[in-house]
């Protein structure tokens, strides 16, 4: 890998070369008195970049709004999208600009998109800013996400200052670069699909297919195969949602990427206690968003996609492959789930007893993150010995337990531990470990989102000294109420 500086990044503007029907050019809105927050180096080496150079005066006055590149292209992207089940025919970045895409040594290209950069015209009745909390939140669950392995946008840096902001109370004002090879939504088809601006539809598909799905080209239905290669993607990063207790929160269709990525972090929550019904959006009054519900609204969600996609696609090929959701779900959630427990080789009756213990773990307080590293911990009978006496039904567990036991591929105990602890975590991003550096964030001293942001950046190792990180919440950290303005 080339290391580079802030000076050297090459920058290849392919959406911004679609023009403005597809964006506005809009310049970002400086903060005051801009100060680094947090970065993640791994982010940066994205872009070839040394951790050093976040030190240089520069980083922050680029990633705050006060200079840009000679070759960035900030644009505010438009879409519309379904919010909450109904349509929104025009949202678009309201508080985000794309400041243009990098690309790195090894051909790779990366979306640079500065959220809370000021007004845009589609910032409708909002400020176009962001507040400090919830560029933190952001930035601690991108990264954590690709830590643990799962499909998600990225972000580099965290800026605050003494912008002032207005929520519920007055906050200050911060931005978080975010980083994607595209940030492309299916509200972007939706928008022109609604819109009855058909050629521009063609233009925005023929540009991912381009750009992120070439293999698509060489089908006889080019854009139904680029709604599979949606679909499956989608399909994946679902199964890791469920597999790892994380509820996004708010999963209308603008954000949602084409990519299958996690994206848009709202009022999102990795599970405490086992919940299928946990909501964590406290706006979310009917619970759409509710964990169990994150597999349906995906596959609503694709439908949806696919609906956009008609004027370019076959309805039937449509509707074909959108059938070919749950089952490609349900394939990847069986195959995680069996790594977290242990299992080695597929049985008939894997997907039984995967059930089974979730319904024994609801209505136990049966902590989701614990469970699994303490079930790797020690030798299978063992573990299920010390588990036992946390859930409520012992005869239904102790039923589970006889056949997992039973499951379970005799091996050497040592292997068992490296093989499960390499995909169940010690640490998990909790809500209340977030509120935490979060308060003392706003009080001005970043070093605990920083050390979190360490923790967060291993989750598989034991990282002695920072066992307290792995804590169960306190019981005020399994109540927190976030909403959408977070």
């Amino acid at each position: 890998m080339l290391l580079k500086t802030l000076d050297d990044l090459v920058f290849d503007n392919r959406f911004a070369r679609l023009g403005d029907t597809f964006s506005t050019e809009v310049l970002p809105d400086p903060l005051n008195a801009p100060r680094l927050v947090v970065v993640s180096e791994s982010a940066m080496a994205l872009l070839d970049l040394p951790a050093s150079e976040h030190a240089r005066p520069e980083f922050i006055e680029l990633f705050a709004g006060h200079t840009l590149w000679n070759d960035a292209a900030p644009r505010a992207m438009v879409y519309s999208g379904h919010q909450f089940g109904g349509y929104s025919p025009r949202l678009g970045d309201g508080r985000g600009l794309l400041l243009g895409e990098v690309v790195n040594s090894r051909g790779e290209h990366w979306d640079l998109h500065l959220k809370g950069a000021g007004l845009t015209p589609y910032s409708r009745m909002g400020d176009g800013r962001a507040v400090l909390r919830s560029s933190i939140r952001e930035f601690l669950a991108s990264e954590h996400l690709h830590a643990l392995g799962i499909p998600t946008s990225r972000a580099l840096c965290v800026t605050g200052s003494d912008t002032p902001v207005y929520r519920e109370t007055r906050e200050t004002g911060a931005m978080l670069l975010r980083m994607a090879p595209s940030h492309v939504r299916f509200g972007h088809f939706e928008y022109f699909y609604y819109t009855r601006q058909h050629d521009a539809l063609k233009t925005l598909a023929d540009h991912v297919i381009a750009e992120h799905f070439p293999a698509c080209r060489e089908q006889s239905a080019p854009y139904a195969a680029l709604f599979r290669e949606v679909l499956e993607r989608t399909a994946e990063m679902i199964a890791y949602w469920q597999a790892y207790g994380f509820c996004h929160g708010v999963m209308n269709t603008d954000n949602m990427s084409i990519l299958g990525i996690t994206f848009d972090f709202g009022p999102y929550a990795f599970l405490d206690d086992f919940d299928a019904n946990h909501i964590c959006n406290h706006s979310d009054d009917t619970g759409r968003y509710s964990f169990s519900n994150q597999v349906p609204i995906a596959h609503w969600n694709l439908a949806a996609l696919g609906q956009a996609l008609t004027p370019l696609a076959e309805a039937d090929e449509l509707r074909a492959t959108l059938e070919l959701f749950l089952p490609l779900y349900q394939a990847h959630y069986l195959a995680l789930m069996r790594r977290r427990l242990g299992w080695i080789g597929e049985e008939e009756d894997d997907a039984e007893l995967v059930q089974r213990l979730l319904q024994l773990m609801q209505g136990s307080a049966i902590d989701f993150t614990a469970f699994f590293r303490e079930l790797g911990e020690r030798a299978p009978a063992d573990a299920v010995a010390r588990l036992r006496d946390d859930f409520i039904d012992l005869t239904g567990f102790d039923d589970w337990a006889e056949a997992y036991l039973a499951r379970c591929t005799e091996e050497a105990p040592s292997t068992r531990r490296a093989r499960m602890h390499a995909v169940n975590p010690k640490y998990i991003l909790r809500n209340y470990l977030a509120q935490e550096v979060i308060t003392a964030a706003e009080r001005g001293d970043y070093e605990p989102v920083r050390t979190l942001q360490e923790v967060l950046s291993r989750p598989f190792d034991e990282q002695p000294g920072r066992e307290h990180y792995a804590q169960r919440p306190p019981d005020w950290g399994k109540h927190l109420e976030i909403s959408c303005s977070s």
